[in-house]
């Protein structure tokens, strides 16, 4: 580890904390739907979409209409990508003639990029066409975003409201979110991709002469404006198969700085705006702290054991940090903070290889997802995943204090409870189950390179991805095939829609709520006792439900590694 590498990690936490409460306060505004600065240019467009879809933005809706109108616009998002997809190879903006996609990639790429999770069993260059790219991958960018800040809305409305039936419009939301916040952000950080070297064209392919006389065939493609989307809506999808890795997608240094922060940027503002919507910024502060108490801890570890390096290449006189799967022009520090980041979010970009970190390295990303991803989280998706969390802790604080728990002015009663418990256990549930059923089934154990614990921990790892919606992987994995497109397809699906709508149902129970004023016999939710709460409640839940399998997976692979052993 190096004084450098530790700089660039907390100056990007510094620049984050710093963008804050501005990013909040544009979020809060898009909350209340009051109007911004861009309401005079794209005021006009939002009315017309209104009047031609027939919507009443002022139409307030319950939590299960909120909760039908949001599952049919992504059920029918999903058909429409799929029919794209299969039919790709008759449709134009195909400059390389590539083939329509087959059935089951097609259904898993469809539900991939409707959840966010813009997992990929393909590499994109030799399987999608710039049309399949920007209208079926690229517009669930922007939409699969949108949904999961609506949503967040949603939720703070409901702890917001008082003795309220209603939490807001789903298609206001999606909507301002998606006119005001995403695409003008996303213009901006194209212009400065393109500025870096990252291509932004119609054309397919380019044709170079190296430096040794040889010809190469580059393709190229509408990458710069799939980049901003891809990582400030926590999408994760790359143009090209080895992501972030690839130069044509992340360039240098300063790109890669920004791809990080463009990760974080609108997770850390909504935490923001939650305490504002609920009339205290300290509670978002509050919810900050816990993140972040449990970012730097997991960014430490992987920097650490990237930086120690592998014991066995040590022996062979190999020093030095692992660089294996890494690239020269970032190194080890920004690769493991990339790492981190990516799956603290519910992004999955990646400009290394998580395979190839060392066993404990490549275990923390594993981990941050295996916890929800609430770790910051996916844009609107972690901030309500956190707060589920929230209400467990209050739960357990009321037991200890034998009073009925309260959260910013309401009480948290056996419904909240129990919904809270629904939502955050279908994630252990799916992945264990899914996880045993590969490692013995014969098309699973297909689908591993590696022997031994590592090979377990590829597909540990591919179904903990899916079902929390990040979309990174461990490389070893060979998932185009019909089993694991299938029943990554199905995790995917349960992992986004199980929890959103018990969340939805815990919304509208809470805004029907009457406001319970802090008394002195309250738990206080704003101090350093309320952060610690919440960290450990976080850390139990996920270390004692994935512990055993961890310890089958990066635990043993690691003993093996420090004591010499290989596969």
């Amino acid at each position: 580890m190096t004084i450098q590498g530790w700089i660039l990690i907390f100056a990007f936490i510094g620049i984050l904390l710093a963008l804050t409460k501005p990013v909040g306060l544009w979020l809060f505004a898009l909350y209340e739907g009051r109007r911004t600065p861009l309401h005079a240019l794209l005021g006009p467009v939002e009315s017309g979409f209104y009047k031609l879809a027939g919507i009443d933005p002022n139409a307030e809706q319950s939590w299960r209409r909120y909760a039908v109108h949001m599952l049919l616009f992504n059920f029918t998002l999903l058909l429409f990508t799929y029919a794209v997809l299969r039919l790709q190879g008759v449709l134009p903006g195909n400059p390389q003639g590539l083939a329509g996609v087959g059935e089951h990639l097609s259904f898993n790429t469809a539900i991939s990029f409707t959840t966010n999770t813009n997992w990929q069993s393909y590499g994109g260059e030799s399987t999608m066409s710039n049309l399949s790219q920007m209208l079926g991958l690229t517009i669930h960018n922007f939409l699969s975003a949108a949904t999961g800040i609506a949503l967040a809305f949603a939720l703070f409305r409901g702890f917001a409201r008082k003795s309220a039936t209603t939490i807001g419009n789903f298609w206001a939301d999606a909507t301002r979110v998606t006119l005001y916040l995403l695409l003008p952000l996303c213009v901006l950080l194209t212009i400065f991709y393109i500025a870096n070297g990252v291509p932004q064209t119609l054309a397919g392919v380019v044709d170079v002469s190296t430096l040794e006389g040889a010809k190469q065939s580059l393709l190229l493609g509408p990458v710069a404006s799939q980049e901003a989307i891809k990582l400030l809506g926590t999408n994760g999808g790359g143009f090209f198969n080895v992501n972030s890795a690839h130069p044509f997608e992340n360039p240098n240094a300063l790109t890669n700085l920004v791809q990080m922060l463009s990760i974080f940027l609108i997770g850390f503002g909504l935490t923001w705006t939650f305490g504002k919507a609920v009339g205290n910024t300290r509670q978002g502060w509050a919810i900050l702290s816990a993140m972040l108490i449990l970012f730097v801890a997991g960014v430490s570890i992987t920097y650490w054991q990237e930086a120690a390096g592998n014991p066995i290449l040590h022996q062979l006189g190999i020093t030095g940090g692992n660089m294996e799967g890494k690239e020269v022009r970032f190194g080890i520090a920004a690769s493991a903070l990339f790492s981190v980041v990516t799956t603290a979010a519910s992004c999955g970009a990646v400009n290394a290889m998580h395979d190839s970190f060392t066993a404990l390295g490549g275990m923390i990303p594993l981990f941050n997802m295996q916890l929800g991803e609430v770790v910051i989280g996916g844009v609107g998706a972690g901030i309500y995943g956190f707060l589920l969390f929230a209400i467990l802790a209050v739960f357990v604080a009321g037991l200890m204090v034998g009073r009925t728990p309260e959260y910013v002015g309401k009480k948290i009663e056996a419904r909240e409870v129990k919904l809270a418990v629904l939502a955050i256990a279908i994630l252990p549930l799916t992945i264990l189950g899914f996880t045993a059923l590969s490692s013995v089934a014969e098309a699973g154990l297909a689908g591993p390179l590696n022997k031994g614990p590592h090979g377990f921990s590829e597909i540990l790892y591919a179904f903990t991805s899916a079902v929390a919606n990040n979309g990174s992987a461990f490389a070893g994995l060979t998932a185009n095939t019909p089993w694991y497109n299938g029943l990554l397809g199905v995790a995917m699906w349960l992992g986004r829609f199980f929890i959103i709508v018990p969340m939805l149902a815990i919304a509208g129970s809470l805004a029907a709520k009457k406001y319970t004023p802090e008394s002195a016999g309250s738990f206080p939710t704003t101090g350093g006792l309320w952060v610690g709460l919440l960290v450990g409640i976080i850390l139990i839940v996920g270390g004692l439900t994935f512990l055993p399998s961890l310890a089958l997976g990066p635990i043993a692979d690691h003993l093996a590694m420090i004591s010499g052993q290989t596969f």
